[in-house]
């Protein structure tokens, strides 16, 4: 039986505009990410280097852009997030512990913040026992550290939990450590149909 869920954010709770956020760069002169530029994010999400940082990289390849202009592209990502997702974690949370996950960055999680306003994000991170941002932890997923971390700081057991993430090999890294996993399908799933997903242990 399921006695705590573990939620990634991107596409599960919060829609992400991937096509919009290739679109904006490409308008700058970017047609898509580099190979360096995929490390640079890598280490932004772990929080190894800082935003300034990870702005300035882009102008290596776009050197007439300003930081504004690659901040404003790179937050295109960031889309809307339905109340009914909302509402459904609001109603978990009196059965469950819950726990989020996300591989993220500062600079988009102060977007969101600043989308939806302190309301909204305020009854949302209520709901959890703890948020974990891998900017802030210095890991990021699916690095098995990262959920051995929280299983062991929270006393979890492993079977007993449930991950969902829309990345496949995010659930398979859990699924290693014993964990129940729902790999969610992004467009013909949705985090408020958890309970039609009848092969977990509820």
């Amino acid at each position: 039986m399921i006695t705590t869920i573990i939620f990634d954010f991107g596409d599960i709770f919060i829609n992400l505009e991937k096509d919009a956020q290739i679109e904006a760069f490409q308008k700058l002169g970017l047609s898509s990410p580099n190979e360096e530029l995929i490390k640079k994010n890598d280490l932004f999400e772990k929080g190894q280097i800082s935003s300034q940082d990870f702005l300035e990289s882009f102008q290596k390849y776009l050197p007439n852009a300003s930081l504004k202009e690659i901040k404003d592209a790179w937050n295109k990502i960031i889309g809307d997030f339905p109340l009914r997702r909302l509402e459904f974690l609001q109603l978990l949370s009196y059965k469950y512990k819950l726990f989020l996950l996300t591989n993220t960055d500062e600079i988009h999680i102060k977007r969101f913040e600043h989308n939806v306003g302190i309301s909204f994000f305020s009854d949302f991170y209520q709901c959890f026992e703890k948020v974990y941002y891998s900017y802030e932890m210095g890991m990021r997923k699916p690095e098995q550290a990262i959920y051995s971390f929280i299983l062991t700081k929270h006393n979890l057991n492993p079977r007993k939990t449930l991950f969902v993430d829309d990345k496949k090999t995010n659930t398979d890294a859990a699924e290693k450590l014993g964990m129940q996993v729902w790999n969610l399908q992004v467009g013909q799933e949705d985090v408020v149909d958890l309970f039609n997903q009848k092969h977990l242990l509820f």
